[in-house]
């Protein structure tokens, strides 16, 4: 009797686990599984010039340098509802005759149109979305969050801790103006899986900022993909695994460099550097989209 408890209990166990691991799939009427249908929109959220480079590594490598960021945003519809991922520069830009440099002249910024211009591409508004995320709350991925204030905010609880902490509001109030109408929120600890199916999953990735995340995207067709956040700016910073000078915790920024490499390898993923130009102009623009 104990022999044949034992043996119900390993396949009720072995029975869990493979109902957990089909979860993503969904059978069709002729018994044949595939993955949700998801879509991936990219848009323009505005160009970051870095006049100041060296601030992007801990050495001089890029003392006296400069370069030209794209700074994108994402919308990605599941049939379970719609994500925005980032939410470029701010809005304040658009209509500016000319880019806005910072009073420290590091940086040189510019957004060509707003959100609800550029949804219309595709039929959106921002009353369409169920959830926003962003990869991390600096200016250049927080500009049109509060737009989206019916939308539940899903954010690392230690970058909202850090944001909405009472040293951001004094010394960097725009920062915090920047996700200020957001209520409905739900705050998460590590890798949170948005849909319950293992195709769009947000990844913890602290170091940049407290609560850093990149996003883990399961196409069907296109194939397992990560979209880095701000994890690395630009190739080189990959390659060389270099890291800005103004990260929150460089070391715990190197070891979400080695869980983010060691995921992409193990998933297949391809990645994209959101910040890297060639990366930006590899995405189809909306209304294409990737699937």
């Amino acid at each position: 009797m104990k022999k044949y408890l034992a043996l119900l209990a390993i396949v009720f166990v072995f029975a869990c686990k493979e109902a957990n691991n089909k979860v993503a799939n969904v059978s069709d009427s002729k018994g044949v599984i595939s993955k949700p249908e998801v879509k991936l929109y990219t848009f323009d959220g505005g160009t970051v010039v870095v006049n100041t480079l060296g601030l992007f590594a801990q050495d001089e490598t890029y003392k006296g340098q400069s370069k030209e960021f794209a700074d994108a945003f994402y919308v990605i519809q599941h049939p379970k509802g719609n994500l925005m991922w980032d939410a470029g520069l701010p809005q304040s830009l658009v209509g500016l005759e000319e880019p806005y440099t910072s009073a420290d002249g590091a940086f040189t910024v510019s957004r060509k149109d707003s959100v609800l211009g550029q949804l219309k591409q595709i039929g959106m508004t921002p009353e369409d979305f169920e959830y926003l995320s962003l990869s991390h709350t600096h200016f250049d991925h927080s500009g049109h969050a509060n737009e989206f204030k019916n939308s539940t905010w899903l954010v690392q609880k230690k970058e909202y801790d850090f944001v909405t902490g009472e040293e951001v509001k004094e010394k960097n109030p725009d920062m915090y103006n920047a996700i200020k109408d957001l209520k409905r929120i739900k705050k998460i600890d590590g890798d949170y899986d948005v849909f319950g199916d293992g195709t769009v999953v947000l990844k913890y990735m602290p170091g940049h900022t407290p609560g850093h995340q990149a996003l883990f995207l399961n196409l069907k067709e296109h194939g397992p993909l990560l979209l880095s956040g701000d994890l690395y700016h630009f190739y080189e910073n990959r390659e060389y695994k270099r890291i800005p000078i103004f990260n929150y915790d460089v070391g715990q920024t190197r070891e979400s460099m080695k869980k983010f490499e060691a995921f992409a390898e193990e998933m297949g993923a391809k990645v994209y550097l959101q910040h890297q130009k060639d990366d930006f102009n590899k995405m189809p623009k909306a209304p294409y989209y990737l699937n």
